[in-house]
């Protein structure tokens, strides 16, 4: 076993980025730093047993402790031994408020709704509408009274 190897390898390795070409360019970009120092750091940087990796994928920055080093991508199964996730809660719940925040605050104009969101859309309407909401607005103006006018 090796006692250093490249961050941008051993992100790839890990299946933290899907290419190794996008662990480097995440490196260049300055978001993956090592400990607490959030200072970019070099694609070519050796990474040792013990480190702590920040990975900046927004809104969230993972934390990861490095068990064990490795060049060659792994199974999904093994992962789990070679490094720890030590992502704190609060960064994990940003995820979540991200997913409802994304279907309720959808600006005008960047589409209709996935299969996914229609889905829940009919879902909240069935739970309001049992609940007793009534979606059924009826803007009937009767325009032949111009006395309000």
């Amino acid at each position: 076993m090796k006692d250093e190897v490249r961050i941008d390898k051993w992100l790839w390795a890990m299946r933290i980025f899907k290419t190794r070409t996008i662990a480097t360019e995440a490196c260049r970009k300055g978001r993956v730093s090592v400990g607490d120092n959030d200072s970019p750091i070099k694609p070519s940087r050796m990474l040792r047993v013990g480190e702590v990796v920040n990975v900046r994928k927004p809104p969230v920055t993972y934390s990861f402790r490095v068990k064990a080093l490795t060049e060659n991508r792994l199974g999904a199964k093994l992962v789990p031994d070679y490094l720890e996730n030590i992502t704190p809660q609060s960064q994990l719940d940003l995820l979540d408020v991200v997913k409802i925040s994304g279907f309720i605050d959808r600006r005008k104009g960047l589409g209709r709704p996935t299969k996914r969101e229609g889905r829940e859309l009919s879902r909240f309407r069935e739970e309001a509408a049992d609940s007793g909401w009534d979606f059924d607005f009826d803007f009937d103006f009767d325009d032949d009274d111009d006395s309000d006018v």
